[in-house]
């Protein structure tokens, strides 16, 4: 299951040179193609699968069993697949990764068409799905890096945070809901074949050795050197530990109750969900473009925690919403806030993190961003059972965002700010790519 917090930590930055500059380089103009088609059948992807969960079982422990499904064995991997990434060709690894997301999807796909698709296996397959995402998720951070000269980085993320949204939440979903109205199975076959275009896409790309100082390093070795490399820095360890706690507060929630709340509260169709969803992606891409041209802000952790905050505090918009503009208002607001912090978090992540360890940064960010994330699932509907939906939506929302403004008060979280605006020396300039 492709969550939604797929888009929420994403290579992202802002660029003052052309956006498209970066596709003059071969390698990551192949990539990007196969990834936008991916990206699009994901957004699809958003719309079948909390359809189906809802149609086979309509209960919020419905979704929040296949989330636990996706999210726990993606959790689990995380640390394997940054290890594997930083040791062995990236773009082998993306590769696997695709196949085995292909054939899980695939087989969905199949079994919904036949009319035998049982919640059980539902469960079994999107666990398939999220081992692939552990694996290609560090892969694909890592790579984009070597592919480009160090001077494209911005224009690079800023292209990124257009297309992801307009594909992953915007057509994707408008495409999805369409598509589930007529045939679940249409909508995951698609999703399936996006999977293939993605690794035909990798496999296009020219092969990177991992750093020859790595391969000779044991991955307990290296994990270590991962973890000690965060612990040292505040900005690292306190924006996880409070994205953690405020993941476990509102995501597992929101990815839940939002579609639960379409079908059940304003018993409205998978079409409106793909509205709702689709104007997230608005917002997100809203928020790319104006931010993309502005430079990078001086003040980056200040504006990344202040966005960030008032992200989750629009979360309580899907409790208190009683028409499905009031969510579309909503989810916009959201993502497009969501979106600006998220794109000076990883901006930073990429001028202050060496190349060689990205790998295994990124890896254990998203398994301390997201490591709470199947508790969050698992208690969402004892939650909703006790306090209503709405109550838990808007109490989700409050909580959240008091975590995450309360970590930017952390003593030395602002530090950041006050050094040099030019990138860490620390972290080596990839040479330059040749460009067709």
């Amino acid at each position: 299951m492709q969550h939604s917090h797929e888009a929420l930590d994403r290579p992202g930055g802002f660029s003052r040179a052309g956006l498209l500059s970066p596709l003059r380089h071969r390698d990551f103009r192949v990539l990007w193609s196969g990834m936008a088609v991916s990206l699009l059948g994901d957004g699809i992807f958003l719309i079948a699968v909390a359809w189906e969960s809802y149609a086979l079982w309509n209960a919020p422990a419905a979704l929040s069993i296949v989330g636990l499904g996706m999210a726990l064995p993606t959790v689990l991997f995380l640390l394997a697949g940054g290890i594997v990434s930083d040791r062995y060709d990236r773009r082998l690894v993306m590769m696997c990764a695709d196949a085995m997301r292909a054939v899980a999807v695939g087989v969905i796909a199949a079994l919904v068409i036949a009319g035998t698709l049982k919640f059980w296996e539902l469960v079994l397959l999107v666990a398939v799905y999220g081992i692939g995402t552990a694996f290609f998720t560090p892969a694909f951070e890592a790579v984009v890096p070597d592919l480009l000269p160090r001077d494209e980085f911005p224009a690079a993320n800023s292209l990124d945070q257009f297309v992801r949204p307009i594909a992953l939440r915007l057509a994707g979903p408008l495409v999805g809901g369409v598509l589930v109205s007529v045939s679940a199975g249409l909508a995951f076959t698609l999703d399936a074949a996006s999977f293939g275009a993605s690794l035909l896409a990798v496999a296009a790309i020219r092969p990177r050795p991992p750093a020859k100082d790595e391969t000779n390093t044991s991955a307990l070795v290296a994990m270590k050197e991962g973890l000690r490399f965060i612990r040292k820095r505040v900005w690292l360890w306190g924006t996880l530990a409070s994205a953690a706690i405020a993941y476990l507060l509102f995501l597992g929630p929101t990815e839940v109750l939002l579609p639960y709340v379409v079908k059940n509260e304003l018993h409205a169709s998978a079409g409106t969900l793909g509205l709702v969803f689709a104007a997230g992606g608005l917002g997100a891409v809203g928020s790319a473009v104006w931010l993309g041209g502005r430079g990078h802000p001086r003040r980056d952790i200040s504006l990344m925690y202040g966005t960030w905050t008032l992200a989750t505090l629009a979360v309580a918009g899907y409790g208190l919403a009683t028409a499905a503009w009031q969510l579309m208002l909503a989810c916009l607001v959201f993502n497009a806030l969501e979106t600006a912090g998220t794109i000076v978090w990883a901006t930073i992540k990429q001028r202050n993190v060496p190349s060689s360890m990205l790998g295994r940064v990124s890896s254990l960010d998203w398994m301390i961003s997201i490591g709470l994330l199947p508790i969050s699932f698992a208690l969402t509907a004892p939650v909703v059972a006790a306090v209503g939906v709405r109550t838990t939506l808007v109490g989700a929302a409050v909580l959240g965002a008091a975590v995450t403004l309360g970590a930017l008060f952390l003593p030395g979280m602002r530090n950041l700010e006050r050094q040099p605006r030019e990138p860490s020396s620390a972290t080596p300039a990839p040479a330059a790519r040749t460009s067709s």
